[in-house]
């Protein structure tokens, strides 16, 4: 018994390693998975009715209670011989994994084998296989919220089979004294050697499985940080600069032969492996390309002929084509080129899916990050664009009076309305200007409160040379001027004053509005600017809008600085770069 125990584990181990190299395959995948079509089905089950084929051909034949040959078995058995094998692994396995029809499949095909070697029991042998697949997948559907079943499980489960076949074979020759031999020499035996090879076999799936998961958390993962590094180009304005950007970081990234990324129609970044006749401005035109952009899902091409190259020595054999989805509609592809069709894996296959979902996700949300600051930047600029009626009709007023007792000065305050009111209509139709003409602008406001304030305050406006390069948010000066007038001097009657300074400090202009009245309270200065303030106390509202626009545009170093002054009064200030060029409205 001993002896026999060590020869059936002898055999097991090499079905073992086929059983292992069965677990690579790719079709292996689909079972666990649970993704079962008719056709599937049938594969599984002649697949598995070969490996339980394959149990028996490496079993042993037995005569009484001696083993009779240790060959393989090929050919029929004598009468008083019986073969004892291992494919009751194979059909249980395949009832555990695929069911109770892929079970019944491979039980089939493993007893018709059975009963063409013929021999003692043959009959009992050739029914225990079908039986057995059938109760091993209706067995597993009591374990159906676990992908695979626990090893201990199987140890158990794979007792059974063996046993019921040595009932069935008592049954089928109930006089039989050669019979009742074979089965005191046998059962033990494949009772130990099929439970355990079970054992281990559903070890090696839960190892697979292992592998598979943590391949895909790294792929997730990959995607992930990929997806996050990408977001800098994917912000560019000019496609061939993102194209560019996002080339160079796949190649980097992934082991692939090249990476090429396009739009709608033309090859925009081609990187790697035949950048001398894959080429920048090369126009789409395979299948698979157009096919990808119109259906929006991803094609692979798994030989030359799929990827349609007409050069000669062209390097690649297969390729992943990825569209990219901006707002339902295809914008471009990445494509991933490979040397060799065996390199594209089904991790591969999830990296590629996830990063042109992630992608194509980031594209939507930075669309329409764009789109919620131009309607914002819009409402800003048409609201600052509102010319106060009150100022209006105080300085329409002013210019009344003053035609009167001086007409010069009527005029001079005339000219500066109207470069104050042609300014702030301008002001929709921009969404940056020259620093130079906003210097205008603020100029043209302070001579229009001065002439009507000549003696409750005096505003002090310097600027230095050379600004006309510099790019600021139109009307962004004269609201906080307009601030310290109506909220911080409110409450001066006589030697109210306003400093308008701009100083250059570094690679940026410092440009600051204070003036000497009562300050902002403390309990509204941590939010002023910052919050769109209800009471519109203290600017509340002209604070917030000047601040987002700033922050909107010019980036989050542009922000509103706002502090009271140690012995008086309060200064608002704000940082832009000096070198901020204007390219379409907006800073280059």
């Amino acid at each position: 018994m001993k002896y026999l125990t060590l020869i059936l584990f002898e055999r097991l181990g090499i079905l073992l390693v086929i059983a292992f190299v069965l677990t690579r395959t790719r079709g292996f995948r689909s079972l666990l998975d649970r993704e079962f079509s008719n056709k599937m089905l049938l594969v599984h089950a002649c697949v598995f009715g070969l490996f339980g084929i394959a149990g028996t051909i490496t079993g042993i034949v037995i005569e009484g209670d001696t083993v009779a040959t240790r060959d393989v078995v090929l050919t029929p058995v004598g009468d008083h011989q019986m073969v004892a094998g291992s494919s009751l692994v194979a059909v249980v396995i395949a009832g555990l994994l695929g069911g109770p029809v892929v079970g019944l499949g491979a039980g089939v095909i493993a007893g018709a084998h059975l009963f063409y070697l013929g021999g003692i029991g043959f009959i009992a042998n050739s029914l225990v296989n079908p039986i057995t697949g059938l109760l091993a997948g209706w067995t597993a559907r009591f374990f159906s919220n676990e992908r695979v079943i626990s090893p201990m499980k199987a140890l158990f489960i794979g007792v059974f089979p063996p046993v019921l076949q040595m009932h069935m074979l008592l049954i089928f020759e109930p006089n039989s004294t050669a019979m009742i031999d074979i089965v005191n020499t046998i059962g033990l035996p494949l009772v130990l050697s099929n439970s355990i090879s079970i054992a281990i076999f559903t070890a090696m799936i839960k190892i697979v499985l292992s592998e598979q998961e943590n391949e895909a958390a790294l792929a997730t993962k990959q995607a992930f940080t990929i997806a996050e590094e990408a977001l800098p180009y994917l912000r560019k304005n000019s496609s061939r600069e993102m194209a560019a950007g996002i080339a160079d970081l796949l190649y980097d990234r992934l082991d692939l032969a090249a990476v090429a990324v396009t739009d709608e129609q033309t090859v925009l970044a081609h990187r790697g492996m035949g950048d001398d006749h894959h080429l920048e401005g090369d126009q789409i035109v395979t299948s698979l390309s157009l096919q990808a952009l119109d259906s929006r899902e991803m094609q692979i091409a798994y030989s030359r002929s799929d990827i349609q190259c007409r050069h000669a020595d062209c390097p690649f054999e297969a390729a992943m084509i990825i569209p990219i989805i901006n707002t339902h509609d295809s914008v471009g592809l990445i494509k991933f080129y490979f040397r060799n069709a065996q390199h594209i894996r089904p991790v591969e296959i999830m990296l590629a899916k996830g990063l042109g979902q992630l992608i194509s996700n980031q594209l939507n949300t930075i669309e329409a990050e764009k789109l919620k600051t131009h309607i914002r930047d819009a409402e800003l600029r048409n609201l600052q664009a509102q010319i106060n009626p009150h100022f209006l009709f105080n300085t329409l007023h002013l210019i009344a009076a003053l035609f009167r007792k001086d007409s010069e000065k009527a005029r001079h305050i005339t000219v500066n309305l109207a470069h104050y009111m042609r300014f702030n209509i301008g002001l929709v139709s921009a969404s940056l200007v020259q620093l130079e003409k906003e210097c205008q602008h603020v100029s043209a406001y302070i001579e229009i409160v001065q002439a009507r304030f000549p003696s409750q305050l005096t505003i002090h406006f310097s600027e230095p040379d050379e600004i006309s390069h510099v790019s600021i948010p139109p009307s962004t000066i004269q609201p906080l001027v307009e601030n310290s007038i109506k909220h911080g001097l409110k409450n001066v009657t006589d030697g109210g004053e306003v400093n308008v300074t701009m100083e250059k400090t570094g690679d940026n202009i410092r440009i600051a509005v204070s003036d000497n009245g009562s300050g902002f309270p403390e309990d509204i200065l941590k939010d002023a600017g910052k919050t769109l303030l209800t009471d519109q106390q203290n600017g509340g509202a002209g604070l917030y809008n000047v601040n987002q626009r700033l922050i909107s545009l010019l980036g989050e170093s542009a922000h509103l600085n706002i502090r009271n002054l140690p012995e008086r009064g309060s200064e608002v200030y704000f940082t832009i770069p000096y070198h901020t060029e204007i390219e379409g409205g907006k800073p280059s």
